[in-house]
């Protein structure tokens, strides 16, 4: 497929270890280590991860430390970073420089769904990453998609070129009819074109598994939560890379433990998945994955995802520490869920389609009686 892919789980850069606001370098090198010595190599980020200070680490820890053939390094085209046709090569020429190298073994055109794919054609940043590519500045061009099958049928009609898609997929959103996980996997089997896997473990929420949940892994063994998330993901018909952002060096260790030597999950294990699927299923959770692309345009500049995350701590895992917890959120950050304007850039920004402006409100109640 990809022959300098070396195996089948990347380092998804968008969570690191970080030391207060910034990225813990000491760390991050640790792992970067542990990935490469283990036989990994895919490295994945984009311009707006972590504020801009995702591509910097790279550079410092990956890119200054590792000769070029040992690494594969995919970057993004992201909406915000250019207006006009004009704007694409300079953003693109910017973040060669910033991550110190001569070209991108892959790079999405990013956040792909049908508001999106209008301004791209627009300001013809397909066609200008595939001259990228016959400059020799990039190995392959592939699209990151959030929207529904139909979009991106539609999408890879339009530009059979692209050579990868990268779209969520984990087994709670496989079969729900907002994420459309499936339903996406299949149109990109239908274009014979390879898949790499985001949010596997669902932004963490599939690490931290609540008692009605866990137990149906705890009776497998000894094996982590993440460990099946991941092992489904990757042993979906066409997945040839499955993301995984870890932010410490348990974590890295943890996921190459079941990834250097992978197995998909066997009919047992399956059976588990279904079951903690119907637990979640059974619970008042909020879906969020804290990507955090809501808070950017936020006008009241509310910590969406970490009131979110103050909800389920109370409403799954009765945390009696969340009523405290929201009141710190919401004291650093300065915005209250009853300060939510309605204006509605949040829920366009969702990656998972959460009705958030409604969402908000039932926060306001549970936390600001």
């Amino acid at each position: 497929m990809f022959g300098e892919v070396c195996k089948n789980l990347g380092f998804g850069c968008m969570r690191l270890p970080m030391n207060g606001d910034e990225v813990d370098y000491a760390e991050f090198n640790k792992m970067i280590d542990a990935f490469i010595e283990s036989g990994f190599n895919y490295f994945d980020t984009a311009h707006g991860y972590i504020g801009g200070k995702s591509e910097t680490a790279l550079r410092d820890c990956l890119v200054k430390r590792y000769p070029r053939g040992k690494y594969i390094l995919a970057d993004k085209l992201t909406e915000t970073y250019f207006e006009t046709e004009a704007d694409v090569r300079p953003f693109f020429e910017s973040q060669l420089k910033i991550c110190g190298v001569d070209y991108f073994d892959f790079y999405l055109m990013h956040a792909q769904n049908r508001e999106n794919f209008v301004k791209f054609k627009r300001c013809r940043a397909y066609e200008q990453a595939f001259e990228f590519k016959a400059e020799g500045r990039i190995k392959h061009v592939g699209i990151s998609f959030h929207d529904t099958a139909e979009v991106l049928d539609k999408i890879l009609g339009c530009y059979p070129q692209i050579e990868a898609v990268q779209i969520q997929l984990n087994y709670l959103d496989f079969d729900d009819p907002s994420v459309q996980s499936r339903k996406c996997l299949e149109i990109c089997n239908k274009h014979d074109k390879p898949v790499i896997v985001m949010e596997p473990v669902k932004g963490g929420n599939l690490v931290n598994l609540p008692e009605g949940a866990k137990k149906y892994f705890e009776a497998l063994g000894s094996a982590s939560p993440a460990s099946y998330a991941i092992r489904f993901a990757a042993g979906c018909k066409g997945v040839f890379m499955v993301l995984s952002g870890m932010s410490d060096t348990a974590q890295m260790r943890d996921n190459l433990s079941y990834m250097k030597n992978f197995k998909p999950l066997d009919e047992r294990e399956m059976q588990s998945v279904i079951k903690v699927c119907a637990a979640f299923k059974g619970m008042n959770f909020i879906a969020c994955t804290a990507c955090r692309y809501c808070t950017a345009g936020c006008p009241k500049k509310i910590s969406i995802p970490d009131l979110f995350a103050c909800m389920n701590s109370k409403r799954i895992y009765q945390d009696r520490n969340a009523d405290y917890n929201y009141g710190q959120v919401y004291k650093k950050t300065g915005g209250k869920a009853s300060e939510c304007i309605k204006c509605g850039k949040c829920e366009k920004a969702c990656p998972q389609h959460l009705p958030i402006r409604d969402l908000l409100t039932d926060v306001a109640k549970e936390f600001e009686k």
